[in-house]
Formats: C-alpha cells, structure tokens, sequence
C-alpha cells in the first residue's frame, strides 16, 4: 500500500501587495494546497490552503503529511520538490544525465505519479476552482467541499 503526494497552486485574485500569496514559480498569486490519492488516482485527502508563497515541501511539513507516514510506516511518491523529505517519501533521482538504471526508476517513478497529476486535473476541473475570488480564508472550505461533492458525484 501507498499514496501518492503532490502540490498545486490555485489562483486567485490579488493584487501585487499581497506578496505572501505571491507565487514565484508560476509568477502568478494563488493558494498551495497539498492532495493524497491512493494507488489507483482517487482523491483521499486535501490539505488546508497555505499562501502561494509556501514551497510544496514546507506545507508537507506544516501539516504533518511527513510525520504521519513515518509514523503509519506508509510509502508515498511524490516529485522532486519533497526532496529532504526523509524515508517515507519517494522521489525521482535528480541530474541532468543521469545513469541507465537511474533514468528507469524515474520513467517508472513517473508512470505511477501519473495517477496524481490526472487526480489533480479532475479537481482543478471544477469551475469554481479556476479562479479563486473570495475571501483566503474561505478557501480549505470551498477545497474540502469540491473534494466531498466530487466523491459524492462518483
């Protein structure tokens, strides 16, 4: 048994004051929120939202991901931004031109963390998600919501 960790930004709208929601990576503002699946790419769980600004990493920390599955003992895979994460996590080996068998563990690596991204592309496929316009603290309301009515749906 496993699961499979990953980070999006979901965009909002804010102004170039709020640089806490600011993201560097997507040079756009948005809100970090951190989703489980399972082996077969349903959602499990989704974590509250943190400002854009958050590194995937720092938010898997913040809301425990790390520590749960050290002390569950569960597998996780996840991309090259959990790296540091530590024994439970999983990552891709890094490098420009890496070895044979090192180039075969992350085309593998990959076709398991497909799963996530297409899990991903169903969450953000909700409209309202598109484009956050309401108040930041109301967002890991409006996520968790989206994920129940989407678990409800199938």
């Amino acid at each position: 048994a496993f699961v499979i960790l990953d980070g999006t930004l979901l965009p909002i709208d804010r102004i170039a004051a709020d640089t806490p929601y600011y993201s560097g990576k997507h040079k756009r503002h948005g809100m970090n929120v951190q989703v489980l699946t399972d082996p077969f790419g349903r959602l499990l769980w989704a974590s509250p939202a943190l400002p854009g600004s958050v590194h995937d990493l720092t938010a898997a920390w913040t809301h425990g991901i790390i520590d749960a599955l050290a002390a569950t003992e569960l597998k996780c895979w996840a991309d090259k931004a959990y790296q540091g994460a530590g024994h439970p996590v999983r990552v891709p080996f890094r490098g420009r031109r890496p070895k044979r068998w090192k180039r075969r563990h992350n085309s593998s690596h990959a076709k398991i963390r497909c799963l996530v991204e297409q899990a991903m592309a169903v969450l953000k496929s909700w409209r309202l998600l598109r484009k956050l316009r309401c108040s930041t603290n109301r967002i890991t309301a409006i996520v968790q919501a989206v994920l129940v009515l989407h678990h409800a749906s199938t």
